[in-house]
């Protein structure tokens, strides 16, 4: 019997070596905990058409000929997040900070889901003049007129919730920086597809987010490992209807 594992003793009880303990301490704090992941679609629908009264033929008159219908189908952005805290879980946001561009006027992505926490930078990539402000309760700021050539302007957002971001001098320019409790989120992307990974197994309430269409949230189980799935269809049907 290998020396190491024997008390040297004839019949006597064999002993595990410190070196063995540490082997298979190392192994079991490096196994990974079950996870599994979480996959599915997201895609908005609008109201059905109604029928009668003013139809389709009314858009192509001179009142309404500038009036711009929604095309639910072209609807991007969409967020899943898993919408739940972890008792006692702490989260630690990532070192390097998260960005968003001003280019061509316009704010990129226009989308930001974050963990909070997390600094987000707001570099000018413009040859004009940009003011990045926000009015949202959970994290109010103001970061000036600054130019392509100002170091880049930061801000950490330690509060969950929607933070709808504007620039003071062009109109169109608006952003959402979405800060989350938690990093199991994912942005559906353009085929409308989305994956969560290394989601904890247990069962929780999913949520699907869209700035312009009402959120829908489903109760899911995560598997130990392996997928679960879980598609979404956001729309106004999801309201209840006043008569």
């Amino acid at each position: 019997m290998d020396a190491r594992l024997s008390s040297g003793r004839a019949g006597g009880p064999a002993k595990v070596s410190s070196s063995l303990w540490l082997c298979l301490l190392l192994a079991l704090c490096c196994t990974p905990a079950p996870a599994g992941t979480i996959t599915g679609t997201v895609r908005a629908q609008g109201a059905e058409p109604a029928t009668g009264g003013a139809g389709g033929d009314a858009y192509a008159s001179r009142r309404y000929k500038f009036v711009e219908r929604l095309d639910y189908d072209q609807l991007r952005d969409f967020v899943v997040y898993i919408d739940q805290r972890f008792p006692g879980g702490t989260f630690t946001p990532p070192e390097q900070p998260a960005v968003i561009r001003q280019k061509d006027a316009s704010f990129v992505p226009h989308v930001l889901p974050i963990l909070a926490g997390t600094t987000v930078e707001w570099p000018n990539m413009d040859e004009i003049y940009h003011n990045v402000f926000c009015m949202a309760e959970t994290k109010p700021f103001n970061l000036g007129l600054y130019s392509s050539d100002q170091p880049p302007r930061r801000v950490v957002f330690d509060k969950p919730g929607q933070a709808d971001v504007f620039c003071s001098i062009h109109t169109k320019m608006h952003c959402i920086v979405l800060v989350l409790t938690n990093p199991w989120f994912a942005v559906v992307d353009d085929k409308g597809r989305y994956v969560i990974r290394n989601v904890p197994a247990g069962t929780y309430p999913l949520h699907a987010w869209h700035e312009r269409v009402p959120g829908q949230t489903r109760e899911i189980t995560v598997p130990a490992e392996g997928e679960v799935s879980a598609d979404f269809i956001l729309g106004p049907g999801n309201l209840p209807k006043i008569k």
